[in-house]
């Protein structure tokens, strides 16, 4: 009888330390009062707001490039960047404005890149004003789109996007124009970093593909403050990765 009593009581023993460690540095500690979750406040409800129109549902017409020769198995790595420009310059003479709006100092520049085949050809090849390219799948379809950059005066730069279709048009799916801080590419998004109209904050905007529109569009919009320090805007906390051409 006795042996039985000592069985039933070792558990009980057993459990005296961890209710003794429950006091302890590491244990359980009560973290107070939790504040009440509240969803947001509709104010002026009676008030009729503004609409939005619906996209629409037949997305935006292609514009294809002119007067360059047809992409083969949609490969943009093999489009020359420089003539790409140029034909679109062709076809859009004189513009000053929109999407091909361009200064006739930089159009005049365009047009004489790759001109001259003598031993000033390479310091003419670094006044181009077209930039490098860059290549990303932006559209999700496996197959990277041609980025071009245009250096304009006074720090605005032009932006563009291309991709192709099976039939080896070229349609440009992105272009526009800012006073661009630096220009990134995270995920399938082009983003622009550009002044914003308050100093000591810049604005973040990322275009993204519509699959609807067949074009891309600025999705995400955001105005951040940039850190001051030693080393002025570069002091900035890190962003996407660099990407090289």
């Amino acid at each position: 009888m006795n042996r039985h009593r000592t069985l039933h009581a070792l558990p009980a023993l057993a459990l005296l330390p961890l209710l003794a460690g429950c006091g302890d540095t590491g244990g359980l500690v009560g973290a107070g009062a939790t504040p009440t979750a509240s969803g947001p406040v509709h104010l002026w409800p009676d008030r009729a707001g503004a609409s939005v129109p619906p996209a629409d549902p037949g997305g935006a017409p292609p514009e294809y490039v002119q007067g360059i020769p047809p992409v083969r198995d949609q490969d943009v790595h093999g489009v020359d960047p420089v003539a790409l420009v140029q034909a679109e310059l062709r076809a859009h003479p004189n513009s000053d404005v929109g999407a091909d709006g361009m200064p006739p100092e930089t159009a005049a520049a365009i047009r004489a890149c790759g001109k001259n085949e003598d031993a000033e050809a390479e310091a003419e090849a670094a006044a181009c004003p077209v930039l490098t390219p860059y290549y990303r799948d932006l559209t999700g379809n496996g197959k990277d789109e041609l980025i071009v950059g245009i250096e304009l005066p006074d720090k605005l730069m032009s932006v563009r996007v291309y991709t192709p279709d099976p039939a080896g048009r070229l349609n440009r799916i992105m272009a526009t124009t800012e006073t661009v801080i630096s220009v990134e590419l995270a995920g399938r998004d082009v983003v622009l970093r550009v002044p914003s109209g308050n100093r000591g904050y810049e604005l973040i905007t990322a275009w993204s593909w519509d699959e609807k529109q067949l074009t891309m569009l600025p999705t995400r919009e955001q105005i951040v403050r940039v850190p001051s320090g030693p080393q002025g805007p570069a002091s900035r906390g890190p962003g996407p990765a660099p990407v090289r051409p």
